[in-house]
């Protein structure tokens, strides 16, 4: 998942349980700018922070294979 799928995730999740960004912040007890930050796509939020938050919605951050091109593989093998 990258940052914008994280971002869409938080906001529809959000917006499924008819919260604002302020009830957010308050429930899950993250301030406010970092909620703004979270859904605005920020790419450097504090880990332990986006946890707090996808807890609350039954989730947490987790290593995800990514896909890689043909290129990209080569070159994390050392094969450039």
């Amino acid at each position: 998942m990258n940052q914008s799928e994280l971002s869409r995730f938080v906001v529809q999740r959000r917006k499924a349980l008819k919260l604002t960004q302020p009830q957010l912040a308050d429930k899950v007890g993250v301030g406010l700018r970092f909620i703004r930050e979270l859904e605005a796509g920020k790419p450097t939020l504090r880990m332990d922070k986006v946890n707090e938050v996808l807890r609350f919605f039954g989730c947490q951050l987790g290593p995800v294979p990514i896909e890689r091109s043909a290129s990209n593989n080569n070159e994390l093998d050392g094969h450039a």
